[in-house]
């Protein structure tokens, strides 16, 4: 099969790469073209334009930077699709974008889907990790066997157009608050004189996945019943902010207490810290 990927940065890249590897004929085409041109090694033709990369091509993959990027690629070539090409669309982008997107795709007669992935560039190489799919089912089926071959996990998200969009979204909030969350720890641990790899060691014996199993489950479900109350936990937000000096180089924890500290004021804080999502998930 034909393919095209426009877009051959980190994720482009590597995902073009998998897929020459894989024995498609591939064709990549990146606006600052030296990036195409470092996969011309393994196979790759690189493209002079967008529009020369999609011709004749059955699947045209974007992966690009934000919603006007992808909105000027599409624009430019939209008009030089073949005849049942589809476009899969792997681009980090706006919910509200996205959906804009997809239904002027649709109106222009553009079989178009929405597919984020949760893969870092050595997981684009090695087909591994989870995309996620957003659109026509009847335009997914055709296309979730290929799919498939490209990643670890296909995660159909239904027929919303921006429903992958969103939940990309989420994934990544929860990977940056485990990121900030962490950085934050680490400096308490090294203003008591704890490594950083003894901090990490922690959680070889105390897993924190606990945290989405249990207490993640009552909080989407609105249940706020006392396990650990917001007063206490805010008491020891405090002492972890002392222990660290202050808020200096604290990426998470200012941020959190001041949150807290408005729903202790409006009246919340004999209920469990999960009170936090009382506003996220109200209808």
């Amino acid at each position: 099969m034909k393919r095209a990927y426009l877009g051959t940065g980190l994720i482009g890249g590597g995902l073009a790469q998998a897929a020459a590897g894989r024995g498609d004929e591939v064709v990549g085409w990146n606006r600052t073209i030296e990036k195409a041109q470092a996969l011309e090694s393994f196979g790759v033709t690189v493209a002079e334009s967008a529009e020369k990369a999609v011709e004749g091509v059955t699947r045209v993959h974007l992966a690009l930077t934000s919603d006007p990027a992808v909105n000027a690629v599409l624009d430019a070539v939209k008009d030089h699709l073949a005849d049942g090409a589809i476009v899969i669309d792997h681009s980090t982008t706006s919910p509200e974008g996205t959906l804009k997107r997809a239904e002027a795709m649709e109106a222009a007669g553009v079989r178009y889907l929405h597919v984020p992935v949760f893969m870092s560039p050595e997981a684009c190489k090695a087909g591994k990790g989870i995309m996620m799919v957003a659109g026509s089912e009847a335009l997914f089926a055709q296309v979730k066997a290929e799919l498939e071959q490209m990643t670890g996990q296909v995660r159909y998200c239904g027929e919303k157009k921006d429903a992958a969009a969103t939940l990309k979204l989420v994934g990544n909030c929860l990977l940056l608050a485990m990121v900030g969350g962490l950085a934050d720890a680490f400096a308490i641990a090294k203003a008591r004189g704890v490594s950083a790899p003894d901090a990490l060691g922690l959680f070889e014996a105390f897993d924190p996945r606990f945290v989405l199993k249990g207490r993640g489950a009552k909080m989407a479900q609105g249940d706020f019943d006392t396990l650990w109350t917001l007063t206490m936990a805010r008491k020891d937000l405090g002492l972890m902010k002392d222990t660290a000096g202050g808020d200096e180089r604290l990426a998470v924890l200012p941020g959190l207490g001041a949150r807290m500290d408005q729903l202790i004021a409006e009246g919340e804080d004999g209920r469990d810290v999960a009170v936090l999502a009382r506003d996220s998930i109200a209808e």
